[in-house]
């Protein structure tokens, strides 16, 4: 008969020491060579408003084929008056200034119905739009007219008024 050689075991080397775990020693030669476990850890992540999160919005797709994005055409010539519809796009819009003034109240009166007189006409205006408006039919008029109209307003003490 043919002699049966044992089988061979596995024999345990010297581990480093970073290798072992130091909580338990390991009994069985199994565990010796074994790798620790990885430490599992949750990544934290940073809060943000959701205002500031701006999410992209889900397309919903079909098993249809992809298409391919339609080919640009070529640019046509822009005629003049496209130009110059073009250029006011490009105006910038001015900047606003606030400001606060004392009038009568027979003047701030007039103001109201002015307003109604807008709506009457089918042209609802805001009350600054009305002194904007007064202010450009001042500013067209001539020197005469002009000195005429600030002569027919009364001059005012300036500031808040009593209460």
């Amino acid at each position: 008969m043919a002699t049966v050689k044992p089988a061979a075991t596995k024999t345990t080397a010297a581990l480093p020491a970073t290798a072992i775990p130091t909580t338990a020693k390991p009994t069985t030669a199994k565990q010796i060579t074994a790798k620790p476990k990885a430490v599992k850890t949750k990544a934290v992540k940073a809060k943000t408003p959701k205002a500031e999160v701006a999410k992209p919005k889900a397309i919903k797709t079909t098993g249809a084929k992809k298409s391919k994005p339609p080919a640009k055409k070529p640019a046509a010539k822009k005629s003049p008056a496209a130009a110059v519809v073009a250029e006011e796009k490009k105006i910038k819009k001015p900047k606003l200034v606030r400001d606060s003034f004392t009038i009568p109240k027979e003047e701030y009166a007039a103001l109201d119905v002015l307003k109604t007189r807008a709506i009457a006409l089918a042209q609802p205006a805001k009350k600054s739009e009305l002194l904007r408006a007064g202010i450009l039919l001042l500013a067209a008029m001539d020197d005469a007219h002009l000195v005429a109209s600030l002569k027919a307003v009364t001059v005012i003490k300036t500031g808040r008024p009593k209460k």
